[in-house]
């Protein structure tokens, strides 16, 4: 992930913080999931997301890569490259790119992508490209160039002691020996308070141990072992590489002390195998035959132990039962999920586990499928979630639509309600309209003055049927009459009129009213309605997909656990057949120092029978003749 920022969008915010809890695919989901959104905003310069766009893009690539899907995450920062972007940027990319085909185990795309880098590197990443670029150089064999790189990087704090460590290993490989050695022994007298720092300072000893005791300067490799901590991941072998510069040098009684420490321990590992044919070879030497034979029968019973161990872990690895205790979630709940396979019950093939580890491709075989055992149970997850769905559709569905008959009866008398006032208000407005152009008191009489003007209309139609009707005095009371009521309204019109108009604004407000009623309803009735209808081709769509998931998934776990298993066998394989070379050699072994254990006891026990005749013998007769018989015999001579 790039470095921070103030954060603006919440939802940009909880993909970071999944991110920050090493849980991948979760971030990534969230962040793709965020990223399509915002793609499809009509404006989306108004999300708040827009401040985050640009470090979300990387950040997917990173992610991506965290979770080693390597040919996403280049797809991802290959557009970036592509892009319209600035020159940090698109070096930073580069660099990303860089990384990904160097985890690939492909250097020469890798430095073909650092080579398109041009100018300053961000800040941030400067260190790092300038370290993966050395390593680049490593793996194609330019180990000069690396060492000027990995110069200029000592003293980076970020880096220290894997810049050392890397510019040892180069300056050998360079044919600066002696200056490679330094580098590394000044390493490795380094110690810290950090796991991480202090293994690979005991790494780094063991190295020029094992280096030096290689090219005969054993003198100079026994205090490479004796600097490697005795609780280390190092130690076993630390302590079998010191036993074998002491036996090189001919000092089996002082081999005999790392060996004999290193016996004691966890018969698994192969250092400490290895130790128990050592410790009666270096007896051996040193003529304690009868205890080297005890020592070879304790190996012996050791060796016959672990193979019946390594077989009962091959046999039920066949079974399975080692993949289905990689799926367990006990081991799941700790970090080091893998090392606490071991202490989990009924998996004896879990006993060479952490040996097995010490391949890269095995732990990259094993992350693999323990991603995607987790891909297979979340898709079993989200199939039972579907199932969920469905039910909760169900009832909504059984819960609504009892209820909307007889809220759509309320609804169309709202309606009618509605298009009432709205006719009402909008012959009224056309009226105003037309009296604001031209003056028509009568559109402005109450309704008495509208029924007193009627029942003039209707006195004047009898007075005009004929002469029967007619008077002067009707005629003129009706005149006079009708001249009040125009008089009323004629000079009430103004007032009138902007009274018209304040209660045509009041109508207006009440139609407003009304259709926010409306348009509520609307929205509470098509979300009533979308609540559980549309559902289905979606939800089946889905179960499809994921099924169609499932299947690959069970394909490439199928895979992905044969191969785990033929690894595990192959190594197991390997580790018995190479128990069983040891069990033979000890059995030779053992029956050598039977036989030269006996034979030493038959010699002392002859020794010891001679020094008992001798001491039992009286005193022994002079070996000379007296001078009497010398003399007696000379005269006979002469006669």
């Amino acid at each position: 992930m790039r470095e921070k920022e103030n954060l603006r969008d919440l939802f940009f915010g909880q993909a970071l913080f999944q991110a920050y809890q090493e849980n991948y695919f979760d971030a990534i989901v969230s962040l793709d999931t965020e990223l399509n959104q915002y793609r499809r905003l009509d404006e989306p310069e108004l999300d708040p997301f827009t401040t985050h766009y640009g470090q979300a893009e990387f950040s997917v690539g990173d992610l991506e890569l965290s979770y080693r899907m390597h040919r996403e995450a280049g797809r991802a920062i290959e557009a970036v490259l592509k892009g319209n972007v600035p020159q940090p940027v698109r070096n930073e990319a580069a660099y990303r790119l860089a990384k990904i085909q160097y985890h690939k185990q492909q250097p020469q795309n890798a430095l073909h992508a650092l080579e398109m880098i041009e100018g300053r590197v961000p800040e941030r990443v400067r260190a790092e490209e300038r370290f993966l670029r050395a390593r680049v150089y490593m793996e194609l064999g330019r180990f000069e160039e690396a060492v000027e790189l990995l110069k200029d990087l000592k003293g980076e704090s970020s880096l220290a002691g894997f810049v050392e460590y890397n510019l040892g290993i180069a300056q050998m490989k360079a044919g600066q020996e002696e200056r490679g050695v330094l580098e590394l022994t000044a390493l490795g007298k380094t110690g810290s308070s950090d796991p991480a720092r202090q293994a690979l300072s005991d790494k780094t000893n063991l190295l020029l141990g094992y280096h030096l005791m290689e090219t005969g300067e054993l003198e100079l490799a026994r205090p490479y072992f004796d600097r490697v901590h005795l609780e280390g991941p190092f130690s076993n072998k630390a302590l079998l590489g010191a036993g074998w510069v002491e036996a090189r040098a001919g000092r089996f009684d002082r081999a005999l002390v790392p060996w004999k420490l290193l016996q004691d321990r966890q018969a698994t590992n192969e250092a400490v195998q290895e130790a128990l044919l050592a410790v009666p070879y270096a007896y051996g030497k040193l003529d304690v035959h009868s205890t080297a034979a005890i020592n070879y029968g304790r190996a012996l019973e050791t060796f016959s132990h672990e193979i019946d161990v390594l077989s009962n872990s091959i046999i039920s690895i066949r079974e399975g039962k080692f993949l289905e205790a990689l799926r367990r979630k006990e081991a799941d709940q700790v970090q080091n999920w893998v090392v606490a396979l071991r202490n989990l019950p009924g998996a004896p093939e879990t006993h060479y586990l952490l040996d097995l580890m010490a391949s890269n491709d095995y732990q990259e075989f094993l992350r693999n499928y323990h991603d995607l055992n987790d891909l297979f149970e979340r898709n079993e997850s989200w199939l039972g979630s579907l199932t969920a769905y469905e039910d909760i559709i169900e009832l909504r569905r059984s819960y609504y639509e009892p209820l909307l008959p007889g809220i759509d009866d309320k609804f169309r008398e709202l309606d009618a309600r509605i298009k009432l006032r709205i006719e009402q208000r909008d012959k009224f407005a056309s009226r105003i309209e037309q009296m604001l152009v031209s003056r028509r008191p009568e559109y402005l009489a109450f309704a008495d003055e509208q029924e007193a003007r009627l029942k003039l209309a209707r006195m004047r139609e009898i007075l005009a049927r004929g002469p029967r009707h007619y008077s002067e005095e009707a005629e003129a009371r009706i005149a006079r009459l009708e001249g009040v009521l125009e008089w009323r309204l004629s000079t009430e019109y103004d007032q009138r009129l902007t009274e018209a108009y304040k209660h045509l604004q009041q109508l207006n407000e009440e139609i407003k009213k009304l259709q926010v009623v409306y348009h509520s309803f609307v929205r509470s009735r098509q979300a009533a309605t979308h609540s559980y209808t549309g559902y289905n081709d979606t939800i089946a769509q889905l179960r499809s997909r994921l099924k169609m998931a499932q299947t690959k998934l069970e394909i490439l776990m199928a895979r992905q656990g044969t191969m785990l298993e033929a690894l595990a066998v192959n190594e197991l394989d390997r580790r018995r057949a190479q128990l069983e070379s040891y069990q033979i050699k000890a059995r030779f072994a053992l029956a050598d120092s039977y036989d030269r254990a006996n034979e030493l006891q038959e010699q002392r026990l002859d020794q010891r029978k001679i020094e008992q005749h001798r001491s039992s013998q009286p005193e022994a007769l002079p070996q000379d003749n007296p001078p009497e018989l010398e003399a007696s015999t000379e005269e006979g001579d002469d006669a």
